[in-house]
């Protein structure tokens, strides 16, 4: 007979074994937060012992590594060294070139991953990995056999969301029936879910990392159709454009930026695009190369409580009507500076973001209704949507500077080393506008703006809906170890 204390001994070192394992699928939690989730996720998903093998076993086949090559082009010039920093570095460049992508045309050969989505070859993966590419090479695994290499044609791109369409050039005779993914449903995804990671990171191929949604929607001021899928499973560079998966094995993402801070690799911070906006876009890109989206011609601005006073409202909901595009369907419709937008085509708009995804899904040449408050008084409007165009996207951009600006979030302070900082980053600066021309770079903050203090975005927001043409726009900017003052002169 075992006495009692040796029995208590037994459990212990048998929940040790048991626990042991699991503590190595999270990425910094700890185990008894893992034991936690765990324990949580058993009453409707319980996972099976193996079933990340499973998963890795039978979707590897279908990841592919995609490298690409460009002619030797003329090099843009470099920026100019910035004399506040030693040696001229820009200490941001980096960050930010991981964080929103490199978006210029350079010289290059690339490297990143893909899935394929059907037996015909057809790949899906992000714009970046092969924009500009003169040349697309996919190594597929084909068994014991080891790699195979297969050349690639592009057949449609959208770089507003990220996403791109290739697909396998097959010889006659050779092979026709690829192992695909099922495309999952990524508006049922909830945070805590256990999520797997497949791509080429560093060019390694099919390495495999798990771990979980740590958060939906994320908006990380990469352009107006940001809803971000966040998740700590490891992700490097050479992951973009592979698979996020549900422990179904069905596709809920795709891998496209990481927040990587002075390491240069992953912190537990990546994002990817939600597998139901490629859905969304996957005919037009097969059928048209691009995607064709619906066009309002409004420039809009987040409602701030006091802006919601200002105008007697008695909610901060809905997307702020800064002002009209002339000859666009929203003037046409009256429209006018100062509407709120509470509801679209009998969907609610309860945040500014939600309107241009609402309003870009809206097929062309659709008459919709358009609920505004204006003055107090609820007004429901007649508008027929029109084509967006690219140039509708320069001219709609609700910013007389010229940047884009976004708040500062702990894990942003923490990856830049910022300190308790007040102020909003600047994460991009458009060539040529004021903003560049003034002398404003990626990863400034700036603090005030004509001697009024920004806390975040909505201050930042409501004074530069009020700047005009002509006007000076003094901004107080933290630059490195440095504070300077800025002067913005507007066209």
């Amino acid at each position: 007979m075992i006495p009692n204390s040796s029995k208590v001994l037994i459990l212990v070192v048998m929940m040790a074994v048991l626990v042991l394992p699991l503590s190595f699928l999270g990425s910094d939690g700890g185990s008894l937060l893992i034991q936690k989730a765990y324990a949580v996720s058993t009453k409707s998903q319980p996972l099976g012992s193996n079933i990340f093998v499973e998963i890795a076993k039978k979707q590897n086949p279908a990841v592919v590594n995609i490298s690409t090559k460009m002619k030797r082009r003329a090099r843009p010039p470099r920026p100019p060294r910035d004399p506040q920093t030693p040696g001229g570095k820009d200490p941001f460049q980096d960050f930010y070139d991981k964080f929103f992508g490199d978006r210029e045309k350079k010289p290059r050969a690339g490297m990143g991953s893909g899935f394929i989505i059907d037996k015909e070859g057809h790949i899906l993966t992000n714009n970046h990995v092969i924009d500009g590419a003169d040349e697309i090479v996919v190594l597929i695994e084909e068994g014991g056999n080891g790699e195979k290499e297969y050349d690639a044609e592009l057949i449609g791109t959208d770089s507003k969301t990220d996403i791109a369409l290739i697909k396998l050039v097959l010889k006659e005779g050779g092979r026709t029936d690829f192992p695909a993914l099922s495309l999952g449903n990524s508006d049922k995804l909830e945070v805590g879910e256990w999520v797997v990671a497949i791509g080429n990171p560093f060019g390694l191929s099919h390495t495999v990392t798990v771990g979980v949604v740590s958060a939906k929607e994320r908006n990380i001021g990469s352009g107006p159709y940001d809803e971000f899928i966040q998740t700590d499973a490891s992700i490097n560079p050479g992951n973009s454009g592979g698979p996020l998966m549900n422990i179904k094995g069905e596709v809920i993402g795709i891998n496209t930026a990481i927040i990587s801070g002075n390491t240069g690799g992953n912190v537990g911070i990546g994002f990817a695009i939600p597998i139901n906006i490629a859905k969304g876009i996957l005919d037009d890109l097969k059928e048209k190369g691009t995607v064709t989206r619906g066009w309002l011609g409004v420039m809009i601005q987040k409602i701030t409580p006091d802006l919601a006073e200002s105008f007697n409202l008695d909610r901060t909901e809905g997307a702020l009507v800064g002002d009209v595009i002339p000859n666009s369907p929203a003037e046409k419709a009256g429209i006018k500076r100062g509407d709120v937008i509470v509801k679209f085509d009998n969907q609610e708009v309860n945040t500014m973001e939600a309107l241009p995804k609402i309003v870009g899904s809206t097929t062309p040449g659709k008459a919709v209704k358009v609920e505004v408050f204006r003055d107090g008084k609820k007004t429901v409007l007649d508008v027929t949507i029109a084509v967006l165009k690219d140039e509708s996207i320069k001219v709609a951009a609700v910013n007389p500077v010229g940047i884009q600006v976004q708040d500062i979030t702990p894990d942003i302070a923490q990856s830049l080393q910022l300190g308790d900082v007040e102020g909003v980053l600047v994460s991009d600066v458009t060539p040529g506008e004021p903003g560049g021309e003034a002398g404003l770079k990626r990863g400034d903050i700036i603090s005030e703006v004509n001697r009024t203090k920004v806390k975040n975005t909505d201050d930042y927001n409501a004074i530069a809906s009020n700047l005009k043409s002509g006007d000076t726009a003094l901004m107080l900017v933290k630059r490195g170890g440095t504070t300077i003052y800025i002067a913005v002169k507007l066209k």
